[in-house]
């Protein structure tokens, strides 16, 4: 098991964050180089508690599809969404947005995830998918603090 943590100070306040984290069509921008896709399971653009949502985009030069079920929601404060389908053998992820006072929150990330292939797996998670992933929820939060700001500026 791999442990990623990312955190972010925004100058947003938390509702505004989280529902942008929510946003797959927010989620899908933060990550265009990436070629990334999001198909959801109610319809809806904005993910509520027991939604799916499959992700397709090319990272590390292979296509790749994963699909996560929001399994915890607590608005405006946290929420956790798990793969039941795609390249991991187990991937969760969990968003707490903290209140900072002055209209500031504090976005923190906690991906865990086990990679196939047992022993072998756990070399490559640790040495390939890691910093990988903590690159791309760097700027994913990177996104999202800048469309919350603007946004709580009225821009």
């Amino acid at each position: 098991m791999t442990d990623i943590e990312v955190r972010t100070l925004v100058d947003a306040p938390a509702a505004v964050v989280f529902d942008l984290e929510l946003d797959v069509d927010v989620h899908a921008a933060s990550l265009a180089g990436s070629e990334e896709r999001a198909t959801t399971s109610s319809g809806s653009r904005r993910l509520g508690l027991g939604d799916e949502v499959t992700f397709r985009a090319r990272h590390l030069g292979l296509v790749w599809t994963l699909t996560s079920r929001v399994t915890a929601l607590d608005r405006p404060h946290r929420f956790v969404d798990e793969q039941v389908r795609g390249p991991f053998r187990a991937m969760r992820h969990e968003h707490e947005f903290h209140e900072r006072g002055a209209g500031r929150t504090e976005m923190v990330d906690r991906m865990t995830f086990t990679a196939p292939l047992g022993p072998v797996g756990a070399v490559v998670a640790r040495a390939v998918l890691a910093p990988y992933l903590r690159r791309l929820l760097r700027q994913r939060a990177a996104y999202v603090q800048q469309v919350a700001e603007r946004s709580a500026r009225g821009g």
